[in-house]
């Protein structure tokens, strides 16, 4: 296994581009190799080894997997992990935008926040953050429609507007707090919010399913009540056993879509109940 550790030489008050940061391309590379890797940091041309003290350790085969492991705060540094297709990345602090974007393969786990579009336009692989999220997250760029094709993103925390948006497989799962507009425009996977979800959650979708465990601000009224349900599955091996109303969606765009809200935190929507 080849073990590389990044640590910041400074602090970063520029943002810098480094998709090199990535297993595949560090993969069997030198220490030398590495730091003459190409990043920017604002529109200066730099050495990856200009920004981080790196440090290779290289034991096992040279077939397995490659670690990278980044001590340090980074939130200003985008696009670490963009197109990953193996090995894993371990972020010890905040990371950049664009975090795991186009994501195949492997692993990402950040210990702490990460702005926005983490996961955008992902297709494979986990990322895991153990704080809160920015907007976007795995949607794609404003103006595209290639949304989420795969893989599993889980935050421990809180995650702003649009999360999943344009999603077409995959899963998200947030555990804590969700802003407006989840599963914008969505056409299949599965997004869960544990707790609150602001409004117009599942707008313009046409597949898929969120599942909202706590108050949400209110169904949309293009949205119809199906039933209750006594448990819903998030995904193999991980089922909630509490009454969800089950809303289908949006028919403003002939949408089938399942929207499930837990009853108990939700008592402002018992008045559906009497059309069941």
């Amino acid at each position: 296994m080849m073990m590389v550790n990044l640590y910041p030489l400074k602090e970063f008050r520029l943002p810098v581009v480094a998709e090199c940061i990535n297993p595949d391309i560090f993969h069997g590379k030198s220490l030398k190799e590495i730091e003459a890797l190409e990043a920017w940091e604002g529109n200066k041309k730099k050495r990856l080894g200009d920004l981080f003290k790196v440090e290779v350790e290289n034991t096992g085969s040279d077939q397995e997997a490659t670690v990278i492991k980044i001590n340090g705060d980074v939130s200003c540094v985008r696009r670490i992990g963009a197109s990953m297709k193996s090995g894993e990345i371990i972020v010890k602090g905040d990371a950049g935008m664009h975090l795991g974007e186009e994501m195949r393969g492997g692993k990402i786990t950040v210990y702490g926040n990460v702005p926005g579009w983490a996961g955008s336009m992902m297709n494979g692989g986990t990322i895991e953050v153990h704080g809160n999220t920015g907007d976007y997250l795995g949607a794609p760029y404003r103006g595209s429609t290639e949304g989420m094709k795969g893989g599993k993103i889980i935050v421990h925390g809180n995650v702003g507007r649009e999360a999943g948006a344009h999603m077409k497989k995959g899963i998200i799962k947030i555990y804590g707090c969700a802003g407006q507009f989840v599963g914008f425009r969505m056409k299949g996977g599965t997004i869960y919010v544990q707790k609150d979800c602001e409004a117009r959650a599942g707008a313009c979708m046409v597949d898929g399913t969120i599942i909202i465990g706590g108050r949400i601000e209110s169904v949309m009224p293009t949205f119809t009540i199906e039933g209750l349900r006594k448990k819903v599955k998030v995904e193999e091996g991980e089922v909630i056993e509490a009454p969800f109303y089950l809303f289908i969606g949006d028919l403003t765009e002939n949408g089938r879509g399942r929207l499930f809200v837990a009853k108990e935190p939700n008592p402002h929507l018992s008045h559906y109940e009497k059309f069941l």
